[in-house]
């Protein structure tokens, strides 16, 4: 099975959706999101050139691919594939410039 980092600045952002959707959506839609992202994640793991390649200046990002929570497509993924699954760098919300956290 293939492996699923997910960094610690993409774990606070997964944390402030949750509680996002538990203060306005309650706490089944929360439970469904975090589902819903563990389970991109692991497929994006699975096939981890699926995502679309985006062009970034921090090195830190190269490599870096965007790919929507599936049920949630108002989410974005931002990982780097490795040999062995994928990195999760980043979490954010689509109406986000995305070009400017990844600067």
């Amino acid at each position: 099975m293939a492996r699923v980092i997910v960094r610690p600045k993409a774990r606070r952002e997964i944390y402030g959706i949750l509680a996002y959707y538990i203060e306005t959506a309650g706490i089944e839609v929360a439970r469904r999101f975090r589902k819903a992202a563990m389970a991109t994640f692991r497929e994006l793991a699975e096939f981890s050139l699926m995502g679309a390649p985006r062009k970034v200046n921090k090195p830190e990002f190269q490599g870096v691919r965007m790919w929507r929570v599936r049920g949630f497509e108002s989410y974005l993924i931002f990982y780097v594939p490795r040999a062995d699954g994928i990195a999760v760098e980043r979490v954010i919300h689509a109406s986000q410039d995305y070009r400017h956290l990844l600067k």
